[in-house]
């Protein structure tokens, strides 16, 4: 098996979002995730697409979901829309939102990909809780199912890699928990059965709490004796 690492980037602009992929190529990044919510124009999405090879990933945070986007919700699915449109391979979207399927179909339209993602910022969930999220997701249409919660001890993360290793085969799942003490899911996800994990780029370029460089994970999976 291959363990899948997806770099998340945090660009202000096109020019330094082309400098990161540039960055998350030579790091050998399997997906990259531009968040969108901290651009300052989502104009000239395409100029990212065709910069790279690696398959790219567009996500708008709200300022609700720990994101920098102020805006309004239209505008945040414009610019979603608009990073479809011009070539982004994977669009992720809200699994909470009511207009989740028709969104998922009018993406799928465009040639994308979509992630439907549930996030859990103030703990962990049991595994029913996990299954119910995961029917709904599945249910929708989505080509990729995203559930993350919070450890906010250590074992709250055999929880969520026992739900990735009996799901897995039913969906492409990405689940993990966040948070200092969920770096053990972070890293371990994909060895069980997880369609890709995230990592940061390098130390200090977090865009999410817990992450790891991405050396760190090709590092710690060398030492594991996994494939990269």
């Amino acid at each position: 098996m291959t363990n899948r690492i997806c770099v998340s980037i945090l660009p202000k602009n096109v020019l330094e979002a082309l400098n990161l992929i540039e960055k998350a190529e030579s790091a050998h990044a399997d997906l990259i995730e531009v968040r969108l919510d901290s651009l300052e124009t989502s104009r000239k999405l395409s100029d990212l697409v065709s910069h790279t090879k690696i398959p790219l990933i567009a996500t708008n945070k709200l300022l609700s979901e720990k994101g920098n986007f102020s805006g309004t919700e239209t505008e945040r699915q414009k610019t979603l829309f608009n990073a479809a449109k011009n070539g982004f391979e994977y669009v992720d979207l809200d699994y909470s939102s009511p207009k989740l399927k028709a969104q998922i179909k009018e993406l799928s339209a465009l040639g994308a990909k979509t992630i439907a993602s549930f996030h859990k910022f103030d703990g962990s969930l049991s595994i029913p809780e996990m299954n119910i999220i995961l029917e709904k997701q599945i249910n929708s249409g989505c080509n990729v199912c995203k559930i993350i919660t919070s450890a906010k001890q250590i074992e709250d993360n055999l929880s969520v890699l026992n739900f990735v290793s009996s799901n897995s085969s039913r969906a492409n799942l990405v689940c993990f928990c966040m948070g200092e003490h969920g770096r053990v899911s972070r890293l371990l996800s994909p060895l069980f059965g997880a369609f890709f994990t995230f990592a940061s780029l390098e130390q200090g370029s977090e865009t999410a709490p817990g992450q790891m460089s991405i050396q760190e994970m090709k590092t710690a999976y060398t030492l594991l004796g996994q494939k990269l």
